[in-house]
């Protein structure tokens, strides 16, 4: 039965470019887009630009520009990364654009008639140097859980979401002055009343989020949920639906992580699709890509949210949260400069080396450390010693003495049998989230394509038996063509270079590859060359 597929990959922030941890995060998705797409599903697979919030602001200022200049510059920086490494987004979007923060002003009107949006008149943090009242990510201070430096919204130390008023010893982050409190009216959402909601979430998903978000989200419920401002004293950001708040914009924690439903209604409207059925479908699966440091916003936020729009909304069916990549064990970050960029990772290396890498290597259940070396020796190993060598003995041999051509015979049955059970194991590791096993398994299938080319020497079978050699070839050949299928949601681009060899046309499909009649090898370049180590010069 054809399924309904909601895929959403985590919202980049527009302040600075993407690195390889943002990366780490995001390409899960993708392959599990292309994969469900090759099964013939419905597939809406979107993301988009965080462009609004303070961070930006401070760097506008900082930088004598518009918010808006910032935010535009990195979103068309990210679009062109993401099209780089041939992400298959059905709609990459951003946060800036009129669809999307129309869309949000209505899920907010219909939050607030569900009874989850109140006003409260709360006193707020105000710097009397700057003569501002500060958003929570304008305040710096010591975090009332671990004793770490906190911002308003976040402890980076212990990633606990907090309240403004929750923090001690709090100053300016802009002059560093120390803040006082005057009264503001904001609006509020209800998170609170959803506790035992997400604890039963919790319970009916144990098995397909990954354990980091279960343990985080666990920790994060044990800490009590508390409501949380809906409306924040800024300039940049989507107005305020309501009467009352014109001198405020909506928070953006709320109108981000909002966005899936933004783009995925644009896509679904696109197809002739009724999004809101879509969601409900009781077929729907949805998959929600994103780092470990997101984990509260997907797996609380988000379905509290979902919740209060329509309680017959599918909440997050599986969570893909993987944990950090670092460089000299220590987490990559922006602001501490220790990072890769992805404009540099593809200055330096294929596409396709770099998504094989980031899943064979990234940090699915553990933290990683990323090093350039490593890059190469995996690349090398594998891409280029197993199925680059694979592909290139075969057909360099069949060219040379056979003039490329490789004659119909039978294929083993064995290999046959073994190509059925790859597909059936990749596509349930793949449909679980279990990406690096996924991979693994599609390479071991290589590595027995080696094995049997080894065993059955057919340059021996050349010489002393046709016949044998013919059915090793055409056997080779069946498996390099189902290569071509089965790693085409993690390397797509040499994926389509197999096909090209072969001649294959028209095969989109998630399902074994039947060859008929000889085939002629079209051509013999190589799948990938093989990269040098960095020198210290």
């Amino acid at each position: 039965m054809k399924k309904n597929i909601f895929i959403g990959g985590a919202w980049p922030y527009a302040n600075n470019s993407l690195h390889v941890g943002h990366l780490a995060a995001l390409l899960p998705g993708d392959i599990i887009a292309r994969y469900y797409r090759l099964k013939g599903d419905e597939v809406i697979y979107v993301s988009g630009t965080d462009s609004h919030g303070t961070p930006i602001t401070v760097r506008a200022k900082k930088d004598n520009v518009s918010p808006k200049d910032i935010a535009t510059h990195y979103h068309n920086e990210f679009k062109k990364n993401f099209e780089d490494l041939d992400f298959s987004y059905d709609l990459y979007t951003s946060t800036m654009t009129s669809q999307h923060a129309s869309i949000v002003q209505n899920y907010l009107k219909t939050i607030r008639d569900n009874g989850y949006i109140y006003e409260k008149t709360e006193l707020q943090d105000y710097c009397p140097k700057c003569q501002n009242y500060l958003s929570d990510r304008e305040i710096i201070g010591v975090c009332p859980h671990c004793g770490g430096t906190a911002k308003g919204d976040q402890c980076d130390s212990c990633l606990a979401t907090l309240n403004a008023n929750e923090l001690l010893n709090k100053k300016c982050s802009i002059c560093g002055t120390a803040t006082i409190e005057k009264p503001n009216v904001h609006l509020y959402f209800s998170l609170s009343k959803f506790q035992n909601k997400i604890d039963s979430l919790i319970e009916k998903r144990s098995k397909q989020w990954r354990n980091n978000a279960i343990c985080e989200t666990k920790k994060f419920l044990e800490m009590g949920l508390i409501d949380r401002a809906v409306t924040r004293q800024l300039d940049w950001g989507i107005e305020v639906p309501f009467q009352g708040f014109e001198d405020k914009k909506v928070y953006v924690w709320i109108e981000a992580v909002l966005g899936y439903l933004t783009a995925g209604e644009q896509v679904a409207q696109s197809r002739g699709i009724d999004f809101k059925e879509f969601l409900k479908d009781g077929n729907v699966i949805s998959y929600y890509a994103h780092g470990k440091d997101n984990i509260p916003f997907h797996t609380v936020i988000f379905p509290s949210l979902l919740m209060a729009i329509d309680n017959k909304i599918n909440l997050p069916d599986y969570i893909i949260s993987c944990e950090y990549v670092n460089m000299n064990n220590e987490k990559m970050s922006k602001s501490k400069g220790n990072l890769i960029s992805i404009n540099k990772l593809l200055s330096m290396f294929p596409k396709d080396s770099i998504r094989y890498y980031m899943i064979s290597n990234g940090p699915e259940n553990k933290d990683v450390n990323f090093s350039i070396d490593n890059f190469v020796l995996v690349h090398n190993k594998f891409l280029v010693g197993v199925l680059g060598n694979f592909v290139n003995r075969n057909f360099s041999y069949l060219n040379k003495k056979f003039g490329g051509v490789i004659k119909e015979a039978k294929i083993d049955e064995e290999i046959v049998k073994l190509t059925k059970e790859t597909y059936d194991e990749v596509a349930t590791l793949i449909e679980q989230g279990k990406l690096k096993l996924a991979l693994d398994t599609a390479i071991n299938y290589v590595n027995m394509g080696n094995k049997y080319y080894n065993e059955n020497e057919p340059w021996n079978q050349a010489v002393n038996d046709i016949e044998g050699f013919y059915n090793t070839s055409y056997t080779c050949a069946y498996m390099i063509a189902n290569i071509s299928n089965i790693f085409a949601p993690f390397i797509p681009e040499t994926c389509q270079k197999i096909k090209d060899k072969l001649a294959i046309k028209d095969q989109a499909s998630w399902e074994e590859i039947k060859l008929k009649g000889d085939l002629k090898i079209c051509n013999n370049d190589l799948l990938f060359e093989r990269l040098q180590l960095p020198t210290n010069d």
